[in-house]
């Protein structure tokens, strides 16, 4: 079962419950029983697990995959308008594409504030340097646009 039609059921179920519980509360205040206090905490409690379920459902989006990809660390995020992503040393380089490609479509948009509205994606790989040392080598870069949504690929 997908999940947003889980948490829509879960959510209805939650909300049936939560409206049970509330008129067994209200029953509990009427006739003074001992635990009625307990009852509007329950109840309030099942109720909002039930208003979670659904806004969480509405508000999820499934991560896009796309042929060819592999799945990659992401090492700096700026939280505006760069984001770098490492890439494996011994991986082959024509996923090199569809693993940026994929890095960018899965990146979300809210809270980013890029002032021209658009968001660098880059790849990269660690090569080894003299000494131990390595240096970063930039293998692909891609940019969305915030608003549009559009994807340019540049390797």
């Amino acid at each position: 079962m997908p999940p947003v039609s889980l948490l829509l059921q879960a959510g209805l179920w939650l909300g049936v419950a939560g409206a049970a519980l509330t008129v067994l509360t209200v029953v509990a205040f009427l006739a003074r029983w001992g635990p009625r206090f307990r009852l509007v905490g329950i109840s309030s409690f099942t109720v909002l697990l039930a208003i979670f379920c659904w806004a969480f459902a509405i508000s999820y989006v499934p991560r896009q995959s796309v042929e060819g990809a592999l799945t990659v660390p992401i090492v700096f995020d700026n939280g505006s308008n760069l984001v770098v992503a490492a890439y494996p040393a011994d991986a082959p380089s024509e996923a090199v594409l569809p693993t940026l490609q994929q890095l960018a479509l899965n990146l979300r948009p809210q809270g980013r504030t890029s002032e021209d509205g658009v968001i660098h994606i880059r790849l990269r790989r660690l090569d080894a340097a003299a000494d131990g040392a390595s240096r970063p080598v930039v293998l692909a870069e891609a940019t969305r646009d915030l608003t549009s949504g559009e994807l340019q690929l540049e390797p």
